[in-house]
């Protein structure tokens, strides 16, 4: 956790790494969308943010400490690579089992996560026989069952349909995270977010809230449609 008398952020500083060169970032709690065009490098952000990866240089800190010694849910844009277990209740389970949960508390807890994801009926369902938007939800439900701090999401809303995507919104905001950092390809999606950072070929082009952010792009394919005026 941050120091006392520190403002929580993720600091980013110096970092080098692939195509990324990023001198200096501080992404704020709450919500954050991360937009660019393919190769600018959302994924290997994502993935350094969350700890999967370490930069080759620079820092990257979540309230003063390293992203893998924070509480961190991850979801992966392709839904089969984040299932590793036979049933949706063993999915979502497994977070705290490796954590050496208590049989008892990780059975309420799956409970609770199922409900509030509305995948309750899926629980005892092979993951194989899933749709890719339920495989995607199934591995939502497994990164928030151990309340994280921080939560990535790499494009897994390309697996929903719009009705489903509001729904998720939904739980984002009520799910306690103190930090969500999502890559979209959905502007809309990003238009509702507290905080946006557009990547253009590895750099940080923009970041601030989504008015400061799409300000800048009206001529761009990545301005958000409800935000164009209609004649």
């Amino acid at each position: 956790m941050a120091d006392r008398g520190e403002t929580p952020v993720i600091a980013v500083s110096g970092l080098r790494h692939r195509a990324l060169s990023i001198g200096h970032l501080a992404i704020p709690p709450g919500i954050t969308a991360v937009i660019g065009e393919n190769g600018s490098g959302k994924t290997t952000l994502l993935r350094i943010i969350a700890g999967i990866e370490e930069p080759e240089s620079g820092t990257v800190t979540v309230d003063g400490i390293s992203p893998r010694w924070s509480e961190v849910g991850y979801v992966h844009e392709h839904p089969d690579r984040n299932l590793l277990f036979s049933t949706v209740s063993d999915e979502i389970a497994s977070p705290l089992r490796f954590r050496n949960f208590p049989c008892d508390a990780t059975e309420r807890c799956v409970q609770r996560i199922a409900a509030m994801t509305g995948i309750s009926p899926l629980l005892d369902r092979p993951a194989r026989d899933l749709s890719g938007g339920e495989k995607a939800v199934t591995a939502l439900a497994a990164a928030l069952v151990h309340r994280p701090n921080l939560l990535v999401l790499d494009e897994y809303d390309s697996h929903l349909d719009p009705v489903r995507c509001r729904q998720v919104d939904g739980i984002l905001r009520s799910c306690g995270a103190g930090y969500i950092i999502r890559c979209t390809q959905w502007m809309e999606t990003a238009a509702s977010a507290d905080f946006v950072i557009f990547l253009e070929r590895g750099r940080v082009a923009r970041a601030g809230s989504p008015e400061e952010v799409f300000s800048c792009l009206e001529s761009t394919v990545f301005y958000p449609r409800s935000w164009r005026k209609t004649s």
